[in-house]
């Protein structure tokens, strides 16, 4: 087990605490991030300087980490999306499962608790390339099994939120 953490991405608050200006400006930015500050400083209540201001603000203190194109899964040849859940002995996290990573097939790769040491989201071509790709799984050393959602329908697919709920509800959502 390699004990090198730097390269794992750590839960951790930034430096000084979003505003709600901010995080509108961050919710704006993730639902397109090609407008102009003017056009989100109109949007949230701001001026364009403000905005370009916080934005660079945010940027350096990480929490912007930069802007991404959303590419369409069946114009680039990989429709069959699955999530692998990988059992290893001990912890999992090896320099060879973090290997993984080189394969332009998975999307994530998460150390977990629960039943599984390690999770991966994996989009192939199709079901012969996925189990192709499980295949170089089953190789790595300490790997005892894996289990492999295949997913259906997505009904849901969005970037992380600046928005955060406050208040939630007494009682959970009602039946239709």
């Amino acid at each position: 087990m390699i004990s090198n953490r730097e390269d794992i991405q750590k839960n951790r608050l930034p430096k000084k605490p979003l505003d709600a200006f901010d995080r509108k400006i961050l919710g704006k930015l993730v639902g397109n991030a090609r407008q102009t500050y003017a056009e989100i400083g109109s949007e949230v209540g701001l001026s364009a300087p403000a905005v370009h201001e916080r934005v660079k603000r945010m940027t350096a203190s990480g929490i912007i980490k930069g802007t991404n194109a959303d590419i369409d899964a069946m114009a680039v040849g990989k429709p069959f999306l699955a999530f692998v859940h990988v059992d290893a002995s001990g912890w999992g996290k090896s320099e060879r499962m973090m290997r993984l990573r080189d394969f332009p097939e998975v999307e994530e790769l998460h150390s977990v608790t629960g039943d599984t040491c390690v999770i991966l989201k994996v989009r192939t071509a199709n079901a012969d390339a996925m189990e192709n790709f499980l295949a170089q799984v089953y190789a790595l050393p300490g790997v005892r099994a894996t289990r492999s959602y295949v997913v259906l329908t997505t009904y849901l697919d969005r970037p992380v939120q600046a928005e955060v709920t406050e208040e939630w509800p007494d009682v959970p959502m009602p039946k239709e």
